[in-house]
């Protein structure tokens, strides 16, 4: 597999202030990473900063060999970048199906499969997006980022405070489309046992920095290991 995303040296922050230092890191087409760490290490900011929604102090980032460190967030978009954040940011006085046809670009992901994937937002798609529980709304955050045909999906906490039952279905879908269908992504979370089991490559973070970069089953099959680096306990 050719290489999608490479990251060199790059660090980046909120104004004038640097979270990330030298941040080195590649992906390759079809892979999954999982972005693991303690909270306030980075990775909320590196996925951010990927997406163009920081300052960035230095370094580069070339997605298919395009670099987007000097583009707006809008046009990372439009190079291949699917983002969905920790506040979801869809539009909750639009229904679910408005939400999905207003940012929709050409290509195999479309309204119609995103429904595929998620049955549940099939049912609701004249609802507005006030009128979804959270766990539906992450799904159709989720399908907003997938109609936009990205090359890489970054997802930041996608199972954070979702229901057991919500977070098993977004799991298995997370799973198919990036397993099964070959999507690219990153996937920041909390619960790292469940997000390795679906990743390639794992790479975690401390005050803004790669401690730990390999095989996704590595680290998965080192409980002790990830449990040092991630200072908490299974």
């Amino acid at each position: 597999m050719a290489e999608l995303l490479h990251v060199s040296q790059l660090s980046a922050g909120y104004g004038d202030s640097v979270i990330l230092s030298g941040i080195s890191l590649s992906l390759r087409a079809g892979e999954t990473m999982a972005l693991l760490g303690r909270n306030g290490t980075g990775k909320t900011t590196l996925i951010n900063t990927l997406a163009g929604a920081t300052r960035q102090h230095g370094g580069t980032i070339v997605l298919a060999g395009r670099a987007l460190h000097k583009l707006a967030s809008h046009e990372r978009a439009a190079a291949g970048i699917g983002w969905v954040p920790q506040e979801r940011n869809i539009f909750k006085s639009l229904t679910v199906h408005e939400n999905l046809t207003a940012v929709a670009r050409p290509g195999p992901w479309t309204p119609a499969r995103a429904y595929e994937m998620f049955p549940r937002l099939a049912e609701r798609k004249g609802n507005l997006g006030t009128q979804l529980s959270g766990g539906e709304q992450q799904m159709l955050a989720v399908c907003r980022a997938l109609v936009l045909n990205p090359r890489l999906l970054l997802l930041d906490e996608p199972l954070e405070g979702l229901a057991p039952i919500i977070v098993a279905e977004l799991l298995r879908a997370i799973a198919r489309i990036t397993r099964e269908q070959g999507m690219s992504a990153i996937i920041v979370e909390q619960h790292p046992q469940a997000i390795l089991a679906i990743s390639h490559r794992a790479v975690v973070l401390d005050h803004g920095e790669v401690v730990h970069a390999g095989p996704a089953q590595e680290l998965a099959d080192a409980p002790e290991l990830l449990d040092r680096l991630l200072g908490v306990a299974r």
